[in-house]
């Protein structure tokens, strides 16, 4: 029986308004380029009137960005009449297609297509309405002719522009070369990507650096540090290959030879974020927390680029239709709970919404606290930095003596911590005063995450289940309030030498200005700290009251979202047993696609390879009834192939630590629909066209 895919629907108000917005869009994009727009124009035989609908990410018909070129790719068909293909620039001027111009849209749509994949969490389904999501590459036959585009035109792939955390794309860095590597990891066609590299590493040395990388994830780590020796030797400043150098010491455990490589590497690429961050984290790893925040201050700091999104007009309505195999109770409720009341201080979380560099600089600073704890964090920090209260202080009636200058990149990249005492044997702060004082009502931050005001401080007097919380006090006092440290922008506006050492302040001869930003994390952690242990201590109370059903009811009272929100804070403070508690509360609630990848995280990681793919299942079904699909007409009856890269490659992994005929028995087992099984044993059958390992066993 054929089964017909659900196609998203949006109705125009006017004829023709998404196109003219994506024409008006043209000239402003400057990634890989917005979603395939499939347009269709119906006629109403019956009332001789005309009805317009189009949607998104369907196939090749329609418009299709080539971002090589920077040109739109159109196909018109009208029925009667003919198929006309051209294509039109960003002065929305037609022009005439070509083979190499089609060959340059084809690899952009595979690109596209991983680029735009859910990860399994929903996030990206939410952020554009109305998306099919496809599996571009689903047999071997279009896999070679996926890398052979990519051969022809591998380095051109500077010219698509890169990651968010890569200041300027390189042959190496870029779109081009993160697809390929996102690819190969899903599939676990290694073999593939080792021949690739290794014909282009023959044109340009600089490709070692990928081949490398492919060759230890494939387990050839042997031949893998052959040729990074030798790459090494014939271009020792590139910062790529001393980047991967450090990364496989530090996965093997040696971090004093991925310090020294980590440190050339930074010498290589000073611009580049990627370089101080994997010195920051082996830094971490070192112990040396002194140096490791002095390493994070001087990390370079890019504005977030999103990924090109399409600009669409209001449409008159929209058509979401849902296929009868994804129907399953558990997730139909997921629909019913969209306007969730959320406790206001949970709203307020900053971190949540950071991306690139700033979302891994605050990573690392959170993990650092994660394994000193919040006030010893303080303490090296109010010993490395200078801080607001003893610049006014010391501002005030310093005597003037010289001191030498020490630039705080020259001190992290020498390994020298800048006072005897700030690694862990501490030194008495000369001021000697608490913390919280020095916080005046009205300082504001950068993007404004003190959470000082009047109203967020009433707020915080409650509970996150909206009552009265006594503990409130004893958190407060428990979690310290971080002073403002003086920043080199506060610094300048008072006229001072941007480097306290270039004065004559003698409290300032082992300390650093901190950048703002970094300022700012500081204050944003601080609140995730102080929401964090809120809840816990209010779920250890309910726990030990067992005399008062009612307090121990009240705590686990709460929305799914919020308790969805409370797992994330819980992830991104390093503590995966909290957050998985908090996502099971919100599992029992209602379904959400992003607490049960957080819950399949958790289980992947203790190797819980049944409840791993109890979690699949259902990622799977709620994944499919949102258009991540995949239609391929065979011979016989219509298979479709959901898309989602994370969960193959979870798929995958399982399969080559259980074999294929385990992972079947296990799925079919379930008590679930068999439709509803049957779209997680369509992602067994894809490894097994790739001939994953485990996928004939």
């Amino acid at each position: 029986m054929t089964v017909a895919p659900a196609v998203p629907e949006i109705v125009e108000e006017e004829i023709e308004s998404a196109i003219d917005s994506r024409n008006e869009a043209l000239a402003t994009l400057r990634e890989l380029g917005p979603p395939d727009l499939v347009h269709l124009v119906k006629q109403n035989v019956k009332s001789g009137g005309r009805q317009v609908r189009m949607h998104i990410g369907e196939d090749q018909f329609g418009g299709c960005y080539n971002a090589f070129s920077r040109l739109d790719m159109r196909v018109d068909v009208k029925i009667p009449g003919g198929v006309e293909s051209y294509c039109i620039d960003e002065r929305g001027d037609k022009r005439v297609t070509s083979d190499a111009l089609w060959l340059e849209t084809f690899l952009c749509g595979v690109l596209r297509a991983y680029s735009y994949a859910d990860d399994g969490s929903g996030d990206s389904i939410k952020r554009i309405i109305g998306v099919r999501r496809f599996d571009p590459i689903v047999n071997t036959e279009i896999e070679h002719k996926f890398l052979e585009a990519a051969e022809r035109l591998f380095f051109k792939g500077w010219q698509l522009g890169s990651d968010p955390e890569i200041q300027v794309p390189n042959l190496v860095s870029n779109h081009l070369t993160t697809g390929l590597m996102n690819y190969i990891h899903t599939t676990g066609r290694y073999a593939s990507g080792i021949n690739l590299f290794e014909k282009l590493r023959t044109r340009d040395m600089e490709v070692s650096s990928l081949l490398a990388r492919v060759l230890i994830s494939a387990d050839e780590e042997v031949q893998a540090v052959k040729l990074l020796h030798d790459a090494v030797n014939e271009l020792p400043m590139d910062y790529s290959l001393l980047n991967c150098q450090a990364g496989f010491c530090q996965s093997k455990g040696r971090l004093d030879w991925a310090l020294e490589c980590a440190k050339r590497s930074v010498t290589a690429a000073p611009s580049e974020f990627g370089t101080w961050a994997k010195l920051a984290e082996i830094y971490v790893g070192l112990e040396q927390w002194d140096l490791a925040l002095l390493t994070l201050n001087s990390c370079p700091m890019f504005t977030y680029q999103d990924k090109d999104a399409p600009h669409m007009p209001e449409p008159a309505r929209v058509m979401l239709p849902i296929l009868p195999e994804t129907m399953l109770d558990e997730l139909d409720d997921s629909q019913a709970y969209d306007n969730e009341l959320v406790h206001p201080s949970l709203r307020k979380l900053h971190a949540a919404s950071y991306k690139g560099t700033f979302l891994i600089a605050y990573s690392l600073l959170t993990l650092i606290t994660s394994k000193i704890g919040w006030d010893q964090l303080l303490k090296i920090r109010s010993q490395v930095f200078v801080m607001e209260e003893e610049y006014r202080s010391e501002k005030t009636g310093a005597p003037q003596q010289n001191s030498p200058s020490k630039n705080a990149s020259t001190t992290a990249l020498r390994g020298q911590s800048p006072s005897p005492g700030t690694n862990g044997k501490m030194i008495d702060v000369e001021d000697g005063e608490t913390l919280n004082e020095h916080v005046g009502d009205g300082e504001t931050t950068e993007h404004t995450h003190d959470a000082a005001s009047t109203a967020e401080t009433a707020v915080a007097e409650e509970s996150l289940n909206g009552g009265p919380d006594i503990a409130i006090m004893d958190v407060d006092k428990s979690i310290e309030k971080p002073e403002h440290t003086v920043t080199t922008e506060e610094a300048k506006a008072d006229n001072e030498d941007p480097d306290p050492s270039h004065n004559s302040y003698t409290h300032f001869h082992n300390k650093r200005l901190c950048e703002r930003w970094l300022d700012n994390l500081f204050m944003v952690l601080y609140e995730d700290l102080r929401i964090y242990t809120i809840w816990r201590t209010d779920m250890a109370r309910s726990a030990a009251d067992t005399t008062s059903p009612r307090t121990a009811k009240s705590s686990f009272n709460k929305s799914a979202e919020e308790w969805e929100i409370l797992g994330e804070l819980a992830d991104r403070l390093h503590h995966p047993v909290d957050a998985v508690e908090a996502y099971q509360h919100c599992l029992r609630v209602r379904f959400s696609p992003k607490a049960m990848k957080g819950v399949m995280g958790y289980y992947e990681k203790v190797a819980k390879h049944g409840d791993v793919l109890q979690a699949m299942i259902r990622l799977i079904a709620w994944q499919y009834r949102w258009y991540s699909e995949r239609l391929i007409i065979k011979s016989g009856p219509a298979d479709i192939a959901q898309f989602s890269p994370d969960l193959l490659r979870t798929v995958r992994k399982l399969i080559e630590n259980e074999g294929a005929v385990k992972v079947r028995s296990i799925v079919q087992a379930t008590s679930l629909p068999q439709s509803v099984l049957d779209l997680t044993h369509r992602y067994v059958e894809l490894c097994a066209t790739f001939r994953s390992n485990g996928s004939d066993g």
